[in-house]
């Protein structure tokens, strides 16, 4: 099933809700942005710079490359540094968005996951894998921060689909 349509919109909407959660996130201090909000829970950065490297890997592999490993929390230290690695990947795929013709959309796509293991799927679906996955990981921030006792912008697909009016 090719949906190609409304990728650049959902891909707008992604950044959007990525730029309105860091906008909350770059308030924290430095020791609330690095330790756990409660035992056995990652830190805010550890979430936020899994989620800007996994953006960071999608882009690679539909530019043809083979990421062998993932980034680790430490490889992003501060803020500015998940911040930059988050915009990297939005322009990325903004770009790829560009290329990426309703043919190539609806074709079956592979690569190479860590393990070495190669997986076949419509390409459409790498696209919508990457909004759905920071989706999931921004509600993981979100509930993060409520922890630290912070309370977490909204950043619901409605919120910016009434925004942009």
């Amino acid at each position: 099933m090719p949906i190609a349509d409304d990728l650049p919109t959902l891909f707008a909407y992604n950044r959007w809700a990525d730029s309105t959660l860091l906008d909350v996130v770059r308030r924290l201090s430095v020791e609330d942005y690095t330790r756990e909000p409660a035992p056995g829970w990652s830190s805010v950065r550890a979430t936020v710079v899994h989620a800007a490297d996994a953006l960071n890997i999608w882009a690679s592999r539909l530019a043809g490359q083979a990421p062998a490993a993932r980034r680790a929390e430490a490889d992003a230290p501060t803020f500015a540094d998940a911040e930059r690695l988050l915009k990297a990947g939005h322009d990325a795929f903004d770009r790829i968005l560009a290329a990426t013709t309703a043919d190539q959309f609806a074709a079956s796509w592979s690569y190479r996951d860590f393990q070495g293991v190669t997986h076949q799927l419509p390409l459409w679906a790498v696209f919508r894998h990457v909004v759905n996955h920071a989706t999931y990981h921004r509600g993981q921030v979100a509930s993060k921060l409520k922890r630290l006792g912070v309370e977490p912008p909204s950043s619901d697909l409605i919120v910016w689909a009434r925004q942009e009016g």
